[in-house]
Order: structure tokens, then sequence, then C-alpha cells
């Protein structure tokens, strides 16, 4: 879907800061609050706005480690595998994928034992191939906002 400048900039403004007021975003892109106000609710209507959100510093909870797993499920295991990653709350993210591994997961621990711990509930049921986080130099980010353009 297409989105014009306006747009673009109100989606910049929520995602530098979600909390951000509407007087502030309209001083911002150059429209009137209840202006922006409509552009937000039809932003939502279209689904390019799913929602608002907090973005939660790990290592200020005590996850001090991040760690990527490739996960294999066994023959016959996987819907047994995802509902087990579902139902493990330190899996903060995971894409189900092609190719070799079926799905490529994110969880946050607070030390290699705990990593362990957790990799070991799966450890029967799936292969595994984990790498730690060093860094993260890309955080989560949207794809370019493309203008729509008069022609």
């Amino acid at each position: 879907m297409k989105i014009d400048d306006a747009d673009r900039k109100i989606i910049e403004a929520l995602i530098r800061d979600a909390r951000m007021s509407l007087k502030e975003i309209a001083a911002h892109v150059g429209l009137s609050s209840p202006g922006v106000s409509e552009r937000i609710r039809r932003l939502q209507e279209r689904g390019i706005i799913r929602g608002f959100s907090a973005d939660i510093d790990h290592k200020a909870l005590g996850y001090s480690l991040q760690a990527i797993v490739r996960i294999r499920p066994l023959p016959g295991k996987l819907h047994i595998v995802q509902r087990l990653i579902e139902d493990i709350p330190e899996f903060c993210e995971c894409d189900k994928v092609t190719g070799e591994d079926c799905f490529i997961a994110r969880l946050v621990v607070p030390t290699i034992e705990d990593l362990d711990g957790i990799l070991d509930k799966v450890a029967d049921k799936a292969e595994t191939s984990t790498s730690i986080v060093k860094s993260q130099p890309i955080r989560r980010r949207p794809p370019p906002l493309v203008v729509e353009t008069a022609t």
C-alpha cells in the first residue's frame, strides 16, 4: 500500500516515540491535531499501523544474554516443537522458515546455564544450533516507507 508524505512523517514520528502527543506530531507534520488523528485512524484501518508498543531493554530486566537458535524438529515433531517454543517465554521472536531448519528463534536469558536449561527442553524433540548475540548493529526497523507520487 502506498502512503503520502504526511503519512510517512506521522509513521516516522510514531516509530521514534509512540507516546508522542497528537499536538507534537501535528507540529512536526504541519497538520492539525484532528487531521493527524484521522490519518492515524486510517493507517490503522488499512493495517499499516498494527499497534503501539514499548521498546523494552532486556538487559535492564536481567536478561544479559541473547541467542539466535536454529531449530530443526525431529520427524513428526513439528507441531509439538512449535507449541513448545510458543510456551517458553524466553523466546521473544520466532520465524517459521524454509530450508533445512524449520524455525529461527531469538531468546533472552540471564545466564548460559539458563540457556542450557531451555535448550534441554527441546533436545529430545529437535536438533538445535545456537549462536550468542554479541551486538545488534541494526535493531528491528520498518521497511522503507515508499511515498505515493502524483503522476
